[in-house]
């Protein structure tokens, strides 16, 4: 995939599912393009991956589980040269961060505002 994930049919499946917030589902999805895809453009899928896992984990009453896989996914989603995929991967990292500082202060991260995965112009 020369041109990146998000040209194939199940990367917008994979962000409506995202959005649902149906976490398991968008996680199968961005998997399997994840296993198709090569760097950087699979660093990118990967962080958005690890987003959504760490979702589940709060779903599961797993604190150090999402905390562990939000802290993952940032350092992905902001190393310098990780493609944005067409997506608004600032954004997703600043709500990322207000749930991961909420999660290390032990305060409720489901106060914070929940990931979605935007599209840019």
């Amino acid at each position: 995939m020369t041109e990146g994930p998000q040209v194939d049919h199940r990367f917008k499946q994979a962000v409506e599912l995202f959005n649902k917030g149906e976490w398991y589902e968008a996680h199968d999805v961005i998997e399997e393009l994840w296993h198709e895809t090569a760097d950087p453009h699979r660093r990118s899928l990967q962080g958005v991956l690890q987003v959504a896992v760490a979702q589940l984990h709060l779903q599961r009453d797993n604190r150090r589980g999402a905390t562990i896989l939000f802290g993952e996914a940032l350092g992905r989603l902001k190393r310098p040269g990780t493609p944005d995929l067409g997506l608004d991967i600032q954004g997703l990292c600043s709500c990322v961060e207000q749930r991961l500082r909420s999660l290390q202060q032990d305060e409720d991260p489901e106060l914070c505002t929940v990931p979605v995965l935007r599209f840019v112009d």
